[in-house]
């Protein structure tokens, strides 16, 4: 069975909304968007280890209409131009009728099942980038086997969060802990459950 990992950055306070860019997401009145930016450089080997070990990405229509109108035309010397736009992409979207970029695939019916049915297939890793309302859909339904996350030095107040007041309690085993320098903790946790089954 493949492992779904979600991937995140987030702040102490645990904000992940519109790490990347002012514009990206300002839903909510939101003003601290691009707050990941200082730091990327430091981040910049953990995510292009994340991207290598990755089969395919599995992303929210928002995640992918941000990816969709930067990556196909960024510019080859960017370290993950080639990665992004080569790597197989599964969408989940109750409102777009097509994927246009290059190796998208739009899921089609329930998306819990259909990442379900994904898991299924032979092939590496699904790693989920952003993707925030879909990611609860996939707590929910029990899918995520495991959770890293890149916890800033930095605390917003505001913003949305990965684990929301209507996350389910769910016990966490920490299977490894990286610092860099400019004080960012990658910190990879499997859910309890999923490591016993997994034994």
């Amino acid at each position: 069975m493949r492992k779904l990992v979600v991937s995140e950055f987030l702040t102490i306070d645990g904000v992940m909304q519109a790490p990347g860019a002012p514009d990206e997401d300002t839903e909510g009145g939101f003003e601290h968007g691009g707050w990941q930016v200082p730091y990327f450089d430091d981040v910049d080997p953990t995510v292009a280890d994340g991207l290598s070990a990755a089969d395919a990405l599995v992303l929210g229509r928002k995640t992918y209409e941000i990816f969709a109108s930067y990556w196909p035309t960024a510019s080859e010397d960017e370290p993950f131009t080639e990665r992004m736009n080569s790597i197989d992409k599964y969408v989940a979207s109750r409102t777009l009728d097509a994927v246009d970029w290059q190796n998208s695939t739009l899921l089609k019916g329930d998306v819990a099942d259909a990442v379900a049915e994904l898991k299924q297939e032979p092939g590496g890793d699904l790693v989920v980038i952003g993707s925030g309302e879909l990611v609860q859909t996939l707590m929910v339904n029990d899918l995520v086997d495991e959770y890293q996350l890149m916890v800033h030095p930095l605390v917003l107040g505001t913003g949305k969060r990965l684990f929301t007041d209507e996350s389910e309690p769910t016990g966490m085993t920490l299977v490894e802990i990286e610092t860099t320098d400019s004080g960012v903790v990658g910190l990879t946790y499997e859910t309890a459950e999923k490591r016993e089954r997994n034994r």
